[in-house]
């Protein structure tokens, strides 16, 4: 049994898995909703880097266009609620009769005896709907926005979904792309089929030149952070070929470079875990802690070869390293470690509760430290020895075990110096307001 997400069903059903490399569109607009994915292809792993979507947006909307436009032509107004369903059911017949015939005759007979005959072309049918089209790339232009994407970076669209055979669709998605769209499969079967392509091949029935590994993780991939603590990446008993990816930030002010320690294990701590690999990524533009995002992408192939990356968004700047982390690793070596993380369980919580208590009460001294450094004269006397004494409680509780403890008196001290952080953030304000005229803030 295996889960497999609609986007790259569809990519599957057009045999895109196979060898195929690049960045993909999925443009699936259905009866009722219309949804955007941008996937990228490596390697045999399938990405998703964005998605977006109108869920008040389908092919019954047109259907609605068409019924507004008979009710116009017409002369109706209000309609019985059998009427109403006669007439609805008559657009979309129209509707999908447009998609190969370039009129649509449309003929009823009312409840009252009024009789409907008319002829809808293709023609009408593309200027009352063009507000509809025109809308459904409005998610596409996010979705490109989102993944940091260019029009050109694209190497295919797939259609998905039964109202894209409507020719005005087609044709906006070609010509907002620079190149046809792939529909020569059925769009209402397309995400079916390559579930059953998957499906296919995880009984076995392959070719020797199809690839489908069957694998999982069998350990969670991850990496360390603030604290010796392993933050999961990738769990076990994922599915392989898999990509995943997360953003973090930098610790410190200034921070220009950021050590990826990557790891393999269930347990919480690093020294519990088992190090695959070290790699550092340099030239981070020096900003205040917590600015900076940086994108950390683990990518395991087809050949159970794991790829790590760390990319800084503002500047592009990257590193990464491959390591293939079954090596040396025994099938008792995976049976123990995975009965230490059960046999410690409630242990490695506890532990992975106190360090991050820890990291986020040694952040808030070090912020407080250096505020106090300079503009300690915006304190008055009083206030300074409050902040001073629970400064001093917070760093007699720091190297202890209790993380409620900790967590309390780091709330008293952030508590202590909420006034101090206004004042402070009121002077920065003035600073970068000194001497500006008005005219150049509008």
């Amino acid at each position: 049994l295996r889960l497999l997400n609609e986007p790259t069903a569809a990519a599957v059903a057009y045999g895109l898995d196979n060898g195929s490399e690049g960045t993909y569109v999925v443009y699936d607009l259905g009866g009722g909703t219309f949804d955007v994915s941008i996937l990228r292809l490596s390697r045999g792993v399938f990405e998703v880097l964005a998605t977006s979507g109108d869920s008040a947006l389908g092919g019954d909307d047109f259907d609605h266009r068409v019924y507004c436009w008979i009710l116009e032509q017409s002369g109706l107004s209000l309609l019985s609620a059998k009427d109403t369903r006669l007439l609805l059911t008559k657009s979309r017949n129209a509707k999908e009769v447009l998609t190969a015939h370039g009129v649509a005759p449309i003929t009823a007979v009312l409840s009252d005896g009024f009789v409907i005959d008319l002829t809808l072309t293709s023609e009408i049918f593309t200027d009352i709907s063009r507000s509809l089209v025109n809308k459904t790339l409005l998610p596409v232009r996010k979705a490109l926005r989102d993944a940091q994407l260019t029009i050109d970076d694209i190497h295919g669209v797939v259609m998905v979904g039964g109202a894209t055979r409507m020719p005005q669709i087609r044709r906006a998605v070609a010509d907002y792309f620079g190149r046809e769209p792939l529909t020569n499969l059925d769009p209402d079967k397309v995400v079916a089929l390559g579930a059953a392509i998957q499906a296919n091949a995880l009984a076995g029935n392959r070719g020797d030149d199809d690839w489908l590994l069957l694998d999982v993780t069998p350990l969670s991939l991850g990496l360390e952070t603030m604290g010796g603590l392993v933050e999961k990446i990738i769990p076990r008993n994922s599915p392989i070929p898999i990509a995943r990816a997360q953003e973090f930030t930098t610790y410190k002010d200034g921070q220009t470079a950021l050590a990826v320690h990557v790891l393999q294990g269930e347990r919480e701590l690093v020294s519990d875990c088992r190090s695959l690999a070290r790699f550092e990524l340099r030239g981070i533009p020096p900003m205040v802690a917590g600015a900076a995002r940086i994108r950390i992408t683990f990518q395991v192939d087809a050949d159970g070869l794991l790829s790590v990356s760390a990319r800084e968004q503002s500047t592009g700047i990257e590193a990464q390293i491959s390591v293939k982390p079954s090596y040396g690793l025994s099938d008792d070596d995976i049976g123990r470690m995975l009965q230490d993380s059960l046999q410690h369980a409630g242990t490695d919580m506890h532990a992975r509760s106190l360090r991050e208590a820890q990291v986020e009460a040694q952040a808030l001294l070090d912020a407080i430290k250096a505020a106090l450094a300079n503009d300690a004269d915006l304190l008055g006397s009083d206030e300074r020895s409050t902040i001073d004494q629970a400064l001093q409680t917070l760093q007699q509780q720091l190297p202890g075990n209790d993380a409620d403890q900790l967590r309390r008196a780091t709330e008293a001290l952030n508590n202590a110096t909420t006034d101090f952080a206004a004042r402070r953030m009121d002077k920065q304000i003035n600073k970068a307001l000194s001497g500006r005229k008005l005219t150049t803030l509008e």
